[in-house]
This record gives structure tokens, sequence and C-alpha cells, in this order.
């Protein structure tokens, strides 16, 4: 079992990149990196998908010491990420645990690519749908000007 620090620290050698470069790359300091290695910060959760990105591996894989594989998940990373960018980073933890809950519906199965590509797209639009039609009934109301 390895740490988040232990496991961004072999991410970034393995990409040749020292701590400076990797920085850079996410919108960090230098600074920011060493604390991430030697597990003094964790990082947002927006800085955390960026450094994700950056490392060629899943966030799931650097948030949960438990997971060995750095794909783990990876699939779901760009519906979390429009989630993100369209309702912010609540919208994100929920999409996650929606596609989360589901993926052990593949469990054991050779199910392919597409067809889980599918099943997440279906996902992440119904989730969408609920979201806007929940913004227009709960919304702030626009009031017009008279």
């Amino acid at each position: 079992m390895k740490t988040f620090a232990e496991k961004v620290r072999e991410a970034r050698i393995a990409l040749n990149l020292n701590q400076e470069m990797l920085g850079k790359l996410v919108g960090v300091s230098k600074r920011t990196i060493v604390a991430y290695e030697n597990n003094q910060a964790i990082p947002r959760p927006n800085k955390l998908a960026k450094l994700a990105e950056v490392l060629q591996v899943s966030v799931d894989y650097l948030k949960n010491d438990e997971i060995d594989n750095p794909l783990y998940g990876i699939e779901k990373q760009p519906f979390i990420d429009e989630a993100r960018e369209r309702y912010g980073n609540k919208a994100a933890r929920e999409i996650d645990f929606l596609m989360e809950r589901n993926i052990a519906l593949f469990a054991g199965g050779d199910i392919s690519d597409e067809a889980k590509e599918a099943y997440f797209e279906a996902v992440m639009q119904a989730y969408l749908e609920c979201k806007a039609r929940a913004k227009e009934k709960f919304g702030r109301k626009n009031k017009k000007s008279e």
C-alpha cells in the first residue's frame, strides 16, 4: 500500500520531471510539490485533478492508499471534470459518487470500453439534466427590472 506522497513522487520520477517542472505543469509552486511528497499537504479537488492529469494517473489512485492501479477509474475522469466545470466541486463529488457506485456493475465481466463509455455518458446526461431542472425550479429567480 502506497501513500499519496509516495504515489506523487514515483509518478513524477517515472515521467522524468523534477519538482519545479511538475509544479509549473500543475500550477503550483515547487514548495507545494515538496509538501505533497512529504505528506505535509493534500491538494484541493481542482489541483488534485490537474496533478493526476499531469502525472497520467487517476484521481482515485492518488486519493486512496488502497488502490494500487494508477489507471483505476480513469475512464470516469472526463465526466467528473465536466461536472466540476459546469457546477463546481460539489457536483464533481456527486458524479464521482454516482459513477463509483455503478462501476461495480462491470466487475468480473468483459465489457468493451465503448460500452463503459456509453454507460458513463448516460449517467452523466441524466445527472446534468437533473441539475439543470433543479436549478430552474429552485435556483434564484431573475428579477425583471421595470
